[in-house]
């Protein structure tokens, strides 16, 4: 059974940090590259950073430079450090496996919300 279970989000101040956790079940986190996604309000999901099997990684060029995508073998677990936060950063962030379509299965996410 898939499941994924994102937190860490919370209300924080423009230039603040957070870090986001995932945990994922085995199936879906040993199988496939994963990754972290938001939807703003109004707008679609977008892709924010993945992570391969062998811990490459890739960030969305507006990300650069304040992201890290890690992931945890042993718990399962997908991590995103986000540093230097914007309000245009508020979003609810969902991890999923990448590619992930709007009709597979997605957790509740986590809102991330940063004031000016």
């Amino acid at each position: 059974q898939v499941q994924l279970v994102e937190s860490g989000g919370g209300l924080v101040q423009a230039g603040g940090s957070l870090r986001l956790s995932c945990a994922a079940s085995g199936s879906i986190f040993s199988r496939n590259v994963m990754a972290w996604y938001r939807q703003a309000p109004g707008k679609q999901r977008e892709l924010v950073a993945s992570i391969t099997k062998d811990g490459s990684t890739n960030y969305r060029d507006s990300w650069k430079g304040r992201l890290t995508i890690s992931r945890d073998v042993t718990n399962n677990t997908v991590y995103l450090q986000m540093n230097s936060l914007k309000p245009d950063d508020t979003a609810v962030y969902y991890c999923n496996k990448f590619p992930a379509f709007r009709w597979e299965y997605w957790g509740q996410g986590t809102q991330v919300t940063v004031s000016s």
